[in-house]
């Protein structure tokens, strides 16, 4: 059986996408370092695919595939993306396949079968539906130091109260935090 690990690159007041003009729409470049690289790939494990919802499978097609020879755009482009779509036959970066219409039952079957761990980054919508239905096994938050005010948040406002348990946390250079958690499931009132 798969594990399916969220991975969300985070403000520290919960902003995972800056919104309004972009002013701030490169605000993790500069904490990024070769060595905060490493750490963040050893968090990826040494083989993963990736679980992505249409948008961020458009989005990173158009960038992972030119970004160069170096060990996470290997690793992001060797994966197989498994990807969230009502358009599959547009799928064109791979190795690649479409979960089919219902994806929940998509996501089910994938994580039953034996492969490398599925990694879910930046599909916001994708990590709500995870959560809420039990799917995730971890949160691995990549937390900046920085705190944006306004944006789009890590989860929809119609998720449930969800329980993590503290798994792991590694720090770069440039003191983002990388914080490993295990989705226990619903919070306990």
């Amino acid at each position: 059986m798969r594990k399916i690990r969220i991975f969300e690159h985070i403000s520290l007041d919960g902003v995972i996408e800056h919104d309004g003009d972009y002013t701030y729409g490169a605000w993790t470049t500069p904490y990024r370092s070769p060595a905060g690289a490493a750490v963040l790939l050893e968090a990826y494990g040494p083989n993963f695919d990736m679980l992505l919802a249409r948008h961020t499978y458009d989005i990173f097609s158009n960038f992972w595939p030119k970004a160069g020879d170096f060990p996470m755009a290997n690793a992001i482009n060797a994966a197989t993306k498994y990807v969230a779509t009502n358009r599959p036959d547009s799928l064109e970066w791979g190795p690649v396949k479409g979960l089919g219409g219902d994806i929940l039952a998509g996501i089910r079957d994938l994580k039953s079968t034996d492969g490398p761990d599925l990694i879910v980054v930046g599909s916001s919508t994708l990590t709500s539906v995870l959560l809420d239905n039990g799917l995730a096994d971890e949160v691995v938050l990549i937390t900046y130091p920085v705190l944006l005010g306004r944006g789009k948040r890590l989860l929809s406002d119609s998720i449930d109260a969800r329980e993590l348990a503290f798994v792991d946390s590694k720090a770069t250079p440039t003191g983002v935090l990388i914080n490993t958690y295990r989705h226990v499931g619903p919070l306990k009132s």
